[in-house]
């Protein structure tokens, strides 16, 4: 069962939706406040989270911003009363996928959920799931590498992700900025250093002679790059 995250302080609407919702066959969590909403997101897994701007204690931006943290693929729907062209922009940027103002029409509503489901499971279908490039393995499910001399670990979320950006990216240099937005998320941000050594790490596992790099490349002022 499909199971979403309903942000809605305002506790008739609350209600309202969860019913319509739940009518539809969906499972749904509901959450008050912006703090429980990143509380019940850490601990659950979602498929989609439906989210309030006004929220107590935390407003939905900064909910949104921390969600992208976490997890940069499920949908992410903005259902406010705020319907003003910059607030939409600044809803977008946070990393929604979606945006829909109060008051709203129900069928409208229930379509683009399905629309978002929809995107997100063809996106699920289009994973990279494992990758082969010369002797090396990366399996980005299990997070487990087989590398140069049979070398084996597993890789922490950070290292896999970075790896998967390059790699899906293959023969382009990604710059420090997008590394920045799509590994770290938006409020880390580390020093270029810190890029640099996980390319060094990279380096370890996967080439034959790390100082003479077939696959991962360092542009000096620019970005990263993979070549395979």
């Amino acid at each position: 069962m499909i199971k979403i995250l309903l942000v809605e302080d305002e506790p008739s609407l609350q209600a309202t939706i969860k019913l319509n919702l739940e009518l539809d066959g969906y499972q749904v969590v509901v959450a008050g406040t912006g703090t429980k909403a990143v509380s019940q997101f850490k601990a659950e897994r979602f498929d989609l989270v439906i989210l309030d701007v006004m929220l107590p204690e935390l407003d939905g931006y900064d909910v949104c911003r921390t969600i992208r943290i976490e997890n940069t693929e499920v949908p992410i729907l903005f259902l406010t009363a705020k319907n003003e062209s910059s607030d939409k922009i600044l809803g977008l940027k946070m990393g929604a996928d979606d945006y829909l103002t109060k008051p709203f029409n129900l069928e409208e509503f229930l379509l683009r959920i399905q629309i978002l489901l929809k995107r997100a499971n063809k996106k699920v279908e289009n994973q990279l799931n494992e990758f082969l490039f010369g002797a090396n393995k990366i399996n980005f499910t299990t997070y487990e590498i087989q590398g140069v001399n049979g070398f084996k670990s597993t890789l922490s979320k950070k290292e896999v992700l970075l790896l998967k950006l390059l790699i899906e990216r293959k023969n382009e240099v990604v710059s420090r900025e997008t590394i920045l937005e799509k590994v770290w998320g938006y409020d880390v941000y580390p020093s270029t250093r810190t890029i640099d050594n996980f390319i060094l790490a990279f380096r370890k596992y996967f080439e034959k002679d790390p100082k003479q790099p077939t696959y991962f490349h360092s542009v000096r002022g620019v970005g990263y790059k993979f070549t395979d």
